[in-house]
């Protein structure tokens, strides 16, 4: 198949211009935890100081948004038109897990449905996108985080029911870790990282034959995230997939994002360890439509709050 690149120019060039941390904005942060409190305080002062760095201002989050994607695919009941359409409704009429988190923490929560009646394509047969298709669906991801917000926190509504996170983590990875607790997903991943090996030395490329339209969104808004310095917090496979294929093509690219729970004992925390990412939560949440991450937002709000709204206790004191 020959290849023509031009969709795709774009987004490299985005790889070779990603800003790096603001470690001034860090450094003010170790000060001022210094004067309030003596000391940093464990892992709160991490989570301000990772705030700082990739937003380049004092630890603040006041309009934290959690993006959900929803795609289909083809040959796969769980991630067909029927089946995803059931979790977005849900979500849409507030009856889902992750409505109660973002309702209990203030968070802002968008559902973006992928064109659901056109599901990709079984991807174990055929190449899922076209690159224009897939480069298309990135560009919908960076814009889809517009509108001035502080902290994203990424979620798919099928990263358990797609088999792409299985097939991305098997091609960049090795097949020999289990991706995927379902067996049936495994299967399919393992047809299609076979049939699509050729790719693996170009994460473009492999995301373009393995990705659904929600694994091409989110890699959008992680690289929009980066560009508008807005901190991330992932959760599951399909975003952590995602991230995969970033770091693929730049080692630096997902050092603005941290992962919501730690998911010990499972598959995301094997995704989770060979990405060498760090986690906020130590705890193990098996349910992943983006609860995780929503949780730990809400951790990463009361970190903000504890830096920017104390003051120093000898301004309590009186004569």
């Amino acid at each position: 198949m020959s290849i023509s690149g031009l969709p795709f120019d774009d987004i490299r060039s985005l790889f070779d211009n990603l800003a790096g941390p603001d470690e001034q904005a860090a450094e003010k942060v170790i000060q001022r935890n210094q004067a309030l409190f003596g000391k940093a305080p464990g892992d709160i002062g991490k989570i301000q100081e990772w705030l700082a760095r990739w937003s380049g201002v004092s630890p603040v989050v006041s309009r934290p948004l959690v993006a959900v994607f929803a795609g289909t695919h083809r040959g796969f009941e769980g991630a067909s038109e029927k089946a995803v359409l059931a979790r977005v409704t849900r979500l849409a009429a507030g009856g889902a897990p992750l409505n109660q988190i973002c309702a209990l923490y203030d968070l802002g929560l968008k559902v973006f449905d992928l064109a659901l009646q056109y599901p990709v394509e079984d991807i174990s047969q055929a190449d899922a996108l076209d690159e224009k298709s897939a480069a298309g669906t990135f560009a919908f991801g960076m814009e889809a985080i517009a509108g001035g917000i502080d902290l994203l926190v990424l979620a798919d509504c099928n990263s358990n029911a797609s088999p792409t996170p299985a097939a991305v983590f098997g091609a960049l990875f090795g097949e020999e870790e289990n991706w995927s607790e379902s067996a049936e997903v495994a299967e399919i991943a393992a047809k299609a990282v076979a049939r699509h090996r050729s790719a693996s030395e170009d994460g473009l490329e492999l995301l373009r034959r393995l990705g659904g339209r929600e694994s091409w969104a989110m890699a959008g808004a992680i690289m929009a995230a980066r560009i508008e310095h807005v901190p991330v917090i992932l959760d599951g496979p399909g975003p952590l997939s995602a991230a995969a294929i970033l770091k693929a093509c730049n080692p630096n690219s997902i050092d603005h994002c941290l992962v919501g729970q730690a998911g010990t004992g499972t598959v995301t925390g094997s995704m989770i360890q060979v990405l060498g990412m760090e986690s906020i939560l130590p705890v193990t949440i098996d349910m992943e439509e983006g609860e995780g991450a929503a949780l730990a937002a809400g951790f990463v709000k009361a970190a903000a709050l504890m830096h920017s709204g104390v003051e120093p206790i000898e301004n309590m004191l009186t004569d």
